[in-house]
């Protein structure tokens, strides 16, 4: 009996953690889940079902989040959390399967909202749990708990249960309403409990999620593709999302991941927690959303490509998806400019003025050949992450590494 006590206790970590065999393993249910996401929006593209997937996300992402705090204080290896991992594994595998349908439930079978919203709280429920588990002697955590538990949890669960008895817009509404309250509360409970043991592990995390994002804007790019013949358009669209996926890369893993970690090590207590809170909590998510939303206008570009007996080569992106491509990255680089901005105190001015211009692009993307539309992003990208290089990211480094 004691064998086996010793076996399921918790390990607590250490100043210099790193990233674990198990947490890599827990990311893949998340590749699925974005991946369903952008199947979300490309199913019946309009306004209505992008603000709904970016609902979605935001569940979902909170759901990650949850567990990449966790694991930098406990060793997600050690036996208790482990099991903890993957039952969580098993059931947001199921809110990934029930993704496509969260808003269009057809009859018959299990009513697909509820078992989202039944899964998404068995998980936020299993994250407190083990977090109380953790740490018996915190009093602090243990107060920050149960604020939790009664103002960012269960307001929350409530609003997407009632949700759950309606469809349309009506369904969409209650569950903002229920994201707003479930992000709000983290304010209202304080940062006081909550910690960040390791710095590096923290950071890797969330540079692992970003990666997994980006790596969905490349299959989203294969999937556009699937059953057609290979032209040299479709090579060349190809490249062209490759490049805009590389310039987003460059600009999270070159100019922003090193510092925000280097400015996260430099703090301690709650300042530490309050700027991982705000840094990576909340601003990470605008560049995962961001990549999703791109991903999806990607993805219609190189099905119109290769599409060849519906499409010609000048044929635009349409609607709500024409937005998507250039959107999406305004989106990522909004978040990016709002990085700098709470790391560095700086204003970086070709971020944001990018980011705003991308957002506004959407009907220009309507005019122009689809090609054309992504290789011109490529581009242009490329070009803003130059110019914030050499305006203001070697200042950037140098003031967080000090």
């Amino acid at each position: 009996m004691a064998w086996n006590r010793e076996r399921a206790r918790m390990v607590a970590t250490e100043d210099d953690h790193k990233v674990t065999p198990a947490e890599l393993f827990f990311d893949l249910v998340f590749v699925y889940a974005i991946t369903q996401v952008t199947a979300l929006m490309a199913e019946a593209p309009s306004p209505m079902r992008m603000v709904g997937a970016m609902v979605v996300l935001a569940l979902l992402w909170w759901c990650w989040c949850a567990f990449a705090w966790l694991g930098n204080v406990v060793r997600a290896d050690s036996g208790a959390l482990f099991g903890v991992l993957v039952t969580v594994m098993a059931v947001v595998l199921i809110v990934s399967l029930a993704v496509p349908d969260v808003f269009t439930d057809a009859p018959g079978g299990l009513s697909v909202p509820l078992v989202f919203v039944l899964c998404y709280g068995a998980v936020r429920t299993l994250h407190l749990t083990s977090y109380w588990l953790s740490s018996p002697g915190d009093a602090a955590l243990r107060v920050t708990l149960r604020r939790t538990a009664m103002a960012s949890v269960l307001p929350p669960l409530v609003l997407l249960l009632i949700g759950c008895a309606f469809d349309g817009k009506v369904q969409l509404l209650w569950w903002l309403g229920a994201v707003a309250v479930d992000y709000g509360g983290i304010y209202v409970t304080g940062s006081s409990g909550w910690r960040v043991n390791s710095p590096g592990h923290f950071a890797e995390r969330h540079g692992l999620i970003v990666i997994i994002a980006l790596g969905e804007s490349i299959v989203a790019m294969g999937v556009g593709v699937s059953g057609f013949p290979l032209s040299y358009a479709v090579l060349g669209a190809s490249a062209a999302g490759l490049l805009l996926s590389a310039g987003l890369w460059r600009l999270y893993f070159r100019q922003l991941g090193e510092a925000v970690e280097h400015r996260l090590t430099a703090l301690d207590g709650d300042d530490r927690t309050r700027f991982a809170r705000d840094v990576y909590t909340f601003l990470h998510l605008p560049l995962v959303a961001g990549v999703v939303l791109c991903a999806l206008g990607m993805k219609k570009v190189l099905q119109q490509v290769a599409d060849t007996g519906h499409y010609g080569l000048a044929e635009p992106l349409h609607g709500v998806v024409a937005w998507s491509l250039t959107g999406g990255v305004g989106v990522y680089l909004l978040g990016a400019a709002a990085i700098v901005l709470r790391t560095s105190g700086r204003r970086p001015t070709a971020l944001a003025v990018g980011g705003v211009c991308c957002l506004a692009a959407g009907p220009l993307v309507g005019l122009v050949p689809a090609l054309v539309a992504l290789t011109v992003l490529a581009a242009t990208a490329a070009v803003l992450v130059g110019l914030h290089t050499r305006r203001g990211g070697r200042t950037f480094t140098a003031v967080e590494a000090a």
